[in-house]
């Protein structure tokens, strides 16, 4: 049985029907902070590895769902659950039998969480789509990378933080308002739903005129020379957040321009600057700006690879990275004075044994 001692949502109970997109990282989450996540795998030896990475934490149990005797077995986990969390195409899971309504019935009480690309209901609620797609609907995508062409930004924006992390948000708030009142509910968690929310920052400054809607264009979308990543000597990159003018003034410092060459704010200038710039950055090694700019405020990071962020100094000392099972993992966030939280692998368990411990 895994450790469900842990974190501030230890005592916390959740069903995990397994799936792809957002639910693997939402589970993630939620065992992360403490919660009794049990995972319902695909029947079978193979079971599922959809993202084994994301399903540390959790108890495993393996269920045919189109099986009576094992669907009942999920229902009696679920009667005793504080939530459930499922990102099955549409109808899909009214067809298995374990729908809202039926499981509701069954625990009044239970937060059940539905977490799709495009919603429950609208025009495209059954349509086929992927996290670029939601990006793209959202606007998002249209913001995102060079004046050229949008780029997306990997699965970051649509799946994980539109859709687990509203997931999770919306699963650890509806299972308060169920420990108040009694009352369970169904969470319609929307990628592009939560990846509108996220833009809310960037319509508000477009509706009032200061956020022009090109890419590249802005300050904090490449566009500003002192807000972009620049190339160096030796292929590798560099990240320049100077936004601020000491920033700014730090930055032309550390580069050895002369103080004034540049007002920060002249739009006019920011071609030239630019150019000057990734002039000055591709004279020398990334590592060498590093130790350069060391110390200084001028904002500028090296752009490590995915090999190299374990390893950077800061990480290790904040112990950002955990090594689960000879691999190093990025660390439980965020982090709880009194109720710490750790990463810990799943292990496997009969569903009769789950249901013994949460009757």
């Amino acid at each position: 049985m895994v450790d469900v001692g842990h974190g501030p949502l230890a005592g916390v109970r959740i069903v995990e029907l397994d799936a792809a997109g957002a639910v693997p990282l939402a589970g993630m989450l939620l065992a992360d902070l403490g919660a009794d996540v049990v995972r319902i795998r695909r029947h079978g030896p193979d079971g599922s590895t959809v993202a084994p990475a994301l399903y540390r934490g959790r108890t495993d149990v393996s269920l045919d769902l189109t099986n009576v005797a094992d669907r009942e077995k999920a229902l009696a986990l679920i009667a005793h659950a504080d939530g459930l969390i499922e990102g099955f195409r549409r109808n899909l899971i009214e067809q298995i039998g374990l729908d809202p309504a039926r499981c509701l019935a069954a625990n009044p009480r239970l937060v059940y969480g539905r977490v799709s690309g495009w919603g429950l209901d609208g025009p495209l609620s059954g349509a086929a789509g992927n996290d670029i797609n939601h990006l793209a609907i959202s606007g998002a995508l249209h913001a995102i990378g060079p004046g050229a062409m949008p780029v997306a930004p990997l699965n970051l924006l649509g799946e994980s933080a539109g859709g687990a992390l509203y997931l999770a948000l919306g699963m650890v708030a509806g299972i308060l308002r169920a420990q108040a009142t009694g009352e369970g509910q169904v969470i319609d968690v929307a990628q592009i739903d939560g990846v509108s929310s996220l833009m809310t920052l960037y319509y508000a400054l477009h509706s009032a005129g200061r956020w022009a809607d090109s890419r590249a264009s802005n300050l904090v979308d490449g566009g500003a020379p002192f807000y972009r990543c620049y190339a160096c000597a030796d292929g590798r990159h560099v990240a320049v957040g100077a936004l601020e003018p000491p920033y700014f003034m730090a930055l032309c410092e550390g580069l050895g321009l002369m103080p004034g060459r540049f007002q920060q704010y002249d739009r006019n200038c920011w071609t030239e600057m630019g150019e000057v710039f990734a002039e000055a950055f591709a004279a020398r090694s990334r590592d060498d700006w590093i130790g350069i700019f060391e110390g200084s405020e001028a904002c500028v990071s090296p752009v490590l690879s995915l090999s190299e962020a374990p390893q950077h100094p800061h990480n290790v000392a904040r112990n950002a990275f955990t090594d689960l099972g000879g691999s190093m993992r990025p660390s439980p966030a965020p982090r709880f004075s009194g109720t710490p939280t750790e990463a810990v692998p799943s292990q496997a368990e009969t569903a009769d044994a789950v249901i013994d411990r949460w009757a």
